[in-house]
């Protein structure tokens, strides 16, 4: 999903690791898992991990430095590289005006639970108008394929590609805490995995956390305001 700060560039070796008869087999030492067994999996577009919840109509508000994001699972499918995906619509508002619409598609593997991220379709908005579309992807174009969003079984150090889409979206996470408590609006969530996100293209990073059962609480400044289902879109 489209960033809003800039990450680190850090060139690293990526390696093919060996994989369980389904699922995804995870890198221990500083390299960057960007193959996943995606072919084993019967993938759905309706589910949920710890960490991820894949259902039509539900949705997280997060807000904080004069930003307001709002992430909604739509009742809406799109066939990407020949599997059919689930649209996951994210709002961005700064300073009350519309900023970023993104189309985001996932599908969730059966067996794992592993949530994979096969593309975006982006709009930035200056003043109600559509100005451009940087960021967007779709798996299966221009050497563009699908990454891994949120591991069903996550494990400290864990480092994977979320998005594969070389000169246009390179995003990639590690996890670095699988205990983190992390205070917002909506609450105090314990048992929360932090995650540092970067890319290989750009410099920067930020830290994320997912708390159990919601998904996304925090995401630098921005922090859960409301989260829950509503009327799908």
């Amino acid at each position: 999903m489209t960033k809003r700060i800039p990450r680190s560039v850090v060139l690293a070796a990526v390696i093919f690791a060996l994989s369980s008869a389904c699922g995804v087999g995870w890198a221990t030492n500083s390299s960057w898992q960007q193959e996943f067994a995606i072919s084993s999996c019967k993938l759905q577009t309706t589910g949920r991990n710890d960490y991820f919840v894949l259902e039509p109509g539900f949705q997280l508000v997060l807000e904080g430095g004069g930003t307001k994001v709002e992430i909604t699972v739509l009742d809406e499918t799109r066939t990407i590289d020949g599997v059919v995906t689930r649209v996951v619509e994210e709002r961005e508002w700064k300073k009350g005006e519309l900023f970023e619409v993104a189309r985001n598609y996932f599908a969730i593997c059966e067996q794992t639970k592993d949530v994979f991220y096969f593309g975006e379709d982006v709009d930035f908005y200056e003043k109600g108008k559509v100005v451009k579309h940087d960021g967007s992807w779709l798996a299966g174009q221009n050497g563009a394929k699908a990454g891994l969003m949120m591991p069903g079984a996550p494990k400290l150090k864990m480092k994977y590609y979320q998005e594969v889409a070389p000169g246009v979206a390179m995003d990639r996470a590690e996890i670095v805490g699988l205990n983190e408590t992390c205070k917002t609006p909506a609450g105090t969530f314990a048992r929360c995995l932090k995650v540092k996100e970067s890319s290989a293209i750009s410099s920067g990073t930020e830290y994320k956390y997912h708390a159990p059962g919601i998904g996304l609480v925090g995401d630098q400044d921005l922090r859960l305001v409301k989260h829950g289902f509503v009327k799908c879109k």
